[in-house]
This record gives structure tokens, C-alpha cells and sequence, in this order.
């Protein structure tokens, strides 16, 4: 976390103070464009897979993504979707680092762990969330290929609105709101990134599904250079 700490500083990212949060050591920051960002100390749980060619050293890679933070006005109707229909259970809950009066509710999936939790924050006073820079557009939940069909079918038969099977050609998806407003999809494993582009050379090139190659020109305009 120092080693981070020191980095983005470096880097000049606003970064805050290492802190302990939920039992686990905290370091939060924001990217350029204001988005909301956190190192998290999962304890070593999990696989890690160190990438060869990263400036940053085996020993101080991002291990991988979670846990995420929702905010939403009022519990209830969120926790009956996560524990109803997702499976989920609530597990703990902590204060919120911004306000000691507002809680934060900790939602496993599968084995647990950092990498699948949920956290659910209370604040019944914040305003919606709108699209723009520093926004999130949605949370995406892991399933396996072979439970793809399962849970098509349990959205339909619990009358829930949702896309239908959306195919993203590199995984398929399915999306709905939750009765607080945030976008739920819930993504596969496969088919997987490496059915275009060898795997030791992701990230090294733009690549587009089949269905943008034809906008390529269009969308390479408008991103910025990394």
C-alpha cells in the first residue's frame, strides 16, 4: 500500500491516506476523469496472475477487481433482489468512511471473499447518479457458461424486466434494473478475450467485435491516447 501510495502520488493522482475499511487496509484515489477508485488488501486470497511485460513489479501488481460499492437510497427492495434472485447473502456491515451515520452492507456470491462481495451502501439523502465522466454505468456479475440458459430462465419466470440474451461476442450477457435503478448484467466466462488475439498480446491493440469493425475510424476519433 506505501509503495502505491507513493506512486500515484508521483503521478499526481489525488490519492487519500492508507486506512483500514471493513478489516481490510484502504487506499482510495480518483482517475483523471474523477472516477472513484480503491486498492484493497484481499490478504493473498485468490490466484494472482503477474503480467511480464508491467513497469510494475510481480510483488506489487493488481491481483485482480473487487469488492464493489454500491450506493443506493434505501436497503430493502436491493436485498431482496441480491438474496431472492442472485443468490447473494448478507454477511457484515460497516460504517461509511463518509459518514459514520450511514452503513455499508456486505453481500457475498459463491465462496466469498474480496473478489465476491458486494458492498451495498445506505444514504437516503444523496442525489442519483448521472451519466457522465466519473460515472458508473453498471455492476457486472461472473457466471459460468453452463448456468447462462439457468439464469435467462430465472429472470423469466420471476417476470423480472430484463434485455433478453444479449451476445457481447467475446462473453454473453443478460441486464436489469434492480428496484433501486442500477444496472445489474450478469456476464460469462467464455467464450473469452483470446478468441481474436493471442493472449500474450491483449491490450496492445484496439480490437473491436465484428458487429463495430465498421465503425472503427468513428471510435478510435474519440479516444484519448494512453
Amino acid at each position: 500500500m506505501r509503495w502505491w501510495h507513493e506512486r500515484l502520488k508521483a503521478a499526481g493522482i489525488t490519492v487519500g491516506d492508507i486506512a483500514e475499511r471493513d478489516g481490510r487496509l484502504t487506499l482510495d484515489f480518483e482517475d483523471p476523469e474523477g472516477q472513484r477508485l480503491a486498492l484493497v488488501d484481499d490478504g493473498g486470497k485468490g490466484a494472482a496472475h503477474p503480467y511480464a511485460k508491467s513497469p510494475v513489479p510481480a510483488e506489487q501488481q493488481i491481483r485482480g477487481l473487487g469488492p464493489i460499492t454500491m450506493t443506493v437510497p434505501e436497503l430493502r427492495p436491493t436485498d431482496l433482489v441480491l438474496t431472492n434472485v442472485m443468490n447473494a447473502r448478507q454477511v457484515r456491515d460497516y460504517p461509511h468512511p463518509e459518514s459514520n451515520h450511514d452503513r455499508v452492507h456486505v453481500y457475498e456470491m459463491g465462496e466469498g471473499g474480496p473478489a465476491a462481495e458486494l458492498h451495498v451502501a445506505v444514504r437516503s439523502y444523496i442525489a442519483p447518479a448521472h451519466p457522465g465522466a466519473g460515472g458508473v454505468h453498471h455492476v457486472a456479475f461472473r457466471s459460468p457458461d453452463k448456468d447462462y440458459d439457468a439464469w435467462a430462465e430465472r429472470l423469466r419466470e420471476l417476470r423480472i424486466p430484463n434485455s433478453g440474451k444479449v451476445d457481447r461476442y467475446w462473453f454473453r450477457s443478460l441486464y436489469f434494473r434492480e428496484p433501486n435503478g442500477v444496472l445489474f448484467e450478469i456476464a460469462t466466462d467464455g467464450p473469452g478475450f483470446a478468441v481474436d488475439e493471442p493472449l500474450d498480446r491483449l491490450g496492445e491493440s484496439l480490437v473491436l467485435p465484428p458487429f463495430l469493425e465498421g465503425k472503427r475510424q468513428q471510435i478510435e476519433a474519440g479516444l484519448k491516447p494512453l
